[in-house]
């Protein structure tokens, strides 16, 4: 595979997240919840990015975009970080659509299982799949994660509601 890197957003990614974010937008929500309107301007996306170094400054949340040899390709996140007792976040990540099914997301996933195991020193991750998304519950299961759930009707879209798998992932420093 081509270089690829995490990194979090800083306001230089502005307009190349813009652009992402507008391409993929129909992509996108067609498989989760639509972003608010005022979101897709350069007002939006700066105030998005300023609020994500904000969570990782509070150790709330950290949001990564996803490069390619220097393209925005996708994002991935943890979010819902819960310390001191639990020491653990939930996973969330993104492909454009023209990038799906190359391993980038299995690949981001790895790199950000590092660091939130690494130098966020987690212990526990959470991830969501829908079950008809064979792609992400691919790239959850060969990174490591475990089904330990499956919650019926748990999650509407478009006025239907889904089921939702339950993964987890735990530091391999834990034993």
């Amino acid at each position: 595979m081509a270089h690829l890197r995490i990194a979090a957003p800083q306001l230089d990614d502005l307009d190349d997240l813009l652009a992402f974010e507008e391409q993929n937008r129909a992509f996108f929500e067609a498989s989760i919840n639509a972003r608010p309107p005022g979101y897709y301007c350069r007002e939006g996306v700066a105030e998005a990015i300023v609020q994500a170094r904000q969570e990782a400054e509070a150790d709330r949340g950290y949001q990564f975009l996803i490069r390619q040899d220097g393209l925005l390709v996708g994002r991935v996140n943890l979010h819902r970080v819960q310390r001191p007792y639990f020491n653990c976040a939930e996973l969330g990540y993104r492909v454009g659509e023209r990038f799906i099914g190359r391993g980038i997301a299995r690949a981001a996933v790895a790199q950000v299982l590092q660091r939130a195991f690494g130098e966020l020193g987690l212990s526990r991750l959470e991830a969501n799949a829908r079950p008809e998304n064979i792609g992400s519950v691919r790239v959850l299961e060969a990174s490591g994660f475990s089904r330990y759930g499956h919650s019926r009707r748990s999650f509407q879209l478009h006025g239907q509601w889904f089921d939702r798998l339950h993964y987890e992932c735990h530091s391999p420093q834990l034993g």
